[in-house]
């Protein structure tokens, strides 16, 4: 039987030393957990491989860091794919058998290139147990058996449940396996499209992780906590001013109380101590747990999400279940409880992550194909009947430069 939360988290590894270069000290707070399950795209991994092109162009500390990619299977065999509901075809079960493999080497190739001894079958193995329902009804069926392989130095790790685990404890798991103060949990259809601030987003955090109590006469400066920032994709564009917000007293509130730039002091690398430049991060209050990319606090995702086995079900999705108790209880005022933030440049209006639909990609040239078909029976042929006569592959680079614009 799986061990509790409290039990399981050891003591988080210490900061680095402030004379470290950026990317060591990143790497020393950090893992980067990622959560990928059977796609039509399979066995291709173009989809993850997009992913990890946008973490090199826009944030790339997310290159440096320890990494753990869960890999959730599916429930059902059945003559139709309903992958939110864990059903693939027989002909998807094959490709998603042929998937893991791929997606495995393609992460020991960007985290690890080059080093012979991280080949798959050199992968150190261990096993564990993830847990879930009611105390009162457990039985040794309720668990699902977690086949773990990782890197010799643990930079590396795969976990590959034996049953399907769902989003919620697939992160649960891989949040377990994590022994750095802060993660960035990952889907593998979310791409980030602009820059993002990542090492004065911890610092951010390490200043705000223990608050100032907050009394009526000191709340205005009392410091504020800061365990959870999400990115904001295109339906949360100028969140501070939206119906979400604006409709909510209590959340205007405190979106006016609290929406700021963060003064972040970043020593220079020459510097010998004292100086530094100054960087202004700004966040805004986030009245929701979200799924899509995140930054957050390990110790509290554990604490506050996953208080026991019974906290979320199997195959359930965090933003659909405790997202929504999460904003009832910040309604309700407790929004300091769960410390929840949106990075906000631009006041709002700058994208930071764009979704590639998992469910329905088909792969590069199975999207562009499906494209120029539908611009075809919009346009007719001509043109674009030369355009396809070109070959996918030879046109592929541009569309996937279309899906970052």
């Amino acid at each position: 039987m799986a061990l509790d939360e409290t039990t399981r988290f050891e003591t988080p590894r210490p900061p680095a030393a402030a004379d470290q270069p950026a990317e060591d000290a990143v790497a020393d707070l950090l893992t980067l957990v990622i959560t990928t399950s059977p796609t039509p795209s399979a066995p291709s991994t173009d989809l993850l491989s997009q992913i990890l092109a946008s973490f090199r162009e826009f944030c790339p500390e997310l290159s440096r860091c320890r990494v753990i990619l869960v890999l959730d299977t599916y429930d059902h065999i059945s003559s139709t794919a309903r992958l939110k509901k864990g059903h693939v075809t027989a002909e998807g079960a094959r490709n998603y058998a042929e998937y893991k493999n791929n997606a495995k080497r393609l992460i020991l190739d960007e985290y690890a290139p080059g080093r012979q001894e991280h080949r798959l079958e050199d992968l150190l193995e261990d096993y564990d147990e993830a847990e879930y329902g009611s105390t009162a009804y457990a039985q040794q069926t309720n668990t699902v058996p977690l086949a773990i392989t990782k890197t010799e130095d643990e930079r590396i790790t795969f976990v590959e449940p034996l049953q399907r685990l769902g989003f919620g404890l697939a992160v649960r798991s891989a949040l377990r396996l994590t022994r750095t103060p802060y993660v960035w949990i990952q889907q593998h259809d979310w791409a980030l499209v602009s820059d993002i601030p990542l090492r004065p987003l911890l610092t951010i955090m390490q200043q705000h992780s223990q608050p100032t109590a907050a009394s009526l006469d000191d709340f205005e400066t009392a410091k504020v906590p800061v365990k959870y920032v999400c990115f904001p994709s295109i339906r949360m564009l100028e969140y501070a001013k939206s119906d979400h917000v604006m409709q909510f007293p209590a959340l205007r509130a405190l979106t006016n109380l609290h929406k700021q730039n963060f003064s972040v002091v970043q020593p220079d690398h020459d510097d010998d101590g004292g100086g530094g430049t100054t960087q202004k991060i700004p966040l805004t209050p986030l009245f929701f747990w979200h799924d899509k990319p995140h930054v957050a606090e390990t110790a509290h995702y554990l604490a506050r999400l996953f208080p026991d086995r019974a906290a979320l079900p199997r195959g359930a999705f965090i933003e659909d279940t405790i997202g929504h108790r999460a904003r009832t209880e910040m309604k309700d005022g407790q929004w300091r409880k769960w410390a929840c933030w949106l990075h906000y440049p631009d006041e709002g209006r700058r994208l930071c992550v764009r979704h590639l639909k998992g469910r329905t990609w088909r792969g590069t040239e199975g999207e562009l194909a499906q494209k120029l078909e539908y611009m075809r029976l919009n346009r007719g042929g001509g043109v674009l009947d030369t355009i396809r006569g070109l070959g996918l592959k030879a046109i592929a680079l541009f569309y996937i430069g279309e899906r970052f614009l």
